[in-house]
């Protein structure tokens, strides 16, 4: 089986975390910081937006059972990709709508279905999401992963 990641950052990691884990083909998914200038954060660390880091999820996924085509449509049907560092409630640069890319075929791929998500919105409501390459992610600690699942609340 061939295994790829693929790292999205949509606003609070626990709904992103929670419906990327419901989609067949999604071998594990990982809430965590990324795109960041501290090394190995904390949540206290990158709560305050200081760090320049967006909450994550990195999804492990098998592409002979879903494509990463696939996963961009469920990043953004989940989360508003029109508001700048904001998602909801939350506010600040680590809620930030931002697609990590691990290879040029990624970067391709998200900037094409970036251009048809806008398609869909038209020019009123301009989309704001990041696209750019990969960099480290720090998984979140360990309260943070399978968050809703562990609590019973409801998903993105």
């Amino acid at each position: 089986m061939t295994q790829e990641k693929a790292t999205f950052a949509a606003g609070c990691f626990w709904g992103v975390e929670s419906m990327f884990r419901r989609l067949d083909g999604v071998l594990d998914a990982a809430v965590g910081y990324t795109g960041g200038t501290t090394v190995d954060p904390t949540y206290e660390d990158i709560c305050h937006g200081d760090t320049n880091h967006a909450e994550a999820v990195e999804v492990s996924f098998d592409p002979a059972r879903i494509s990463y085509e696939a996963l961009l449509t469920a990043f953004w049907n989940c989360h508003n990709p029109t508001t700048r560092n904001r998602q909801g409630p939350d506010v600040g640069s680590q809620y930030r709508s931002a697609i990590f890319c691990h290879s040029p075929a990624q970067q391709t791929a998200a900037e094409a279905s970036r251009d048809q998500h806008q398609l869909k919105l038209g020019t009123h409501h301009p989309v704001v999401t990041e696209i750019v390459a990969a960099d480290t992610f720090y998984r979140a600690e360990e309260y943070h992963q399978r968050y809703l699942e562990k609590h019973g609340r409801g998903h993105c």
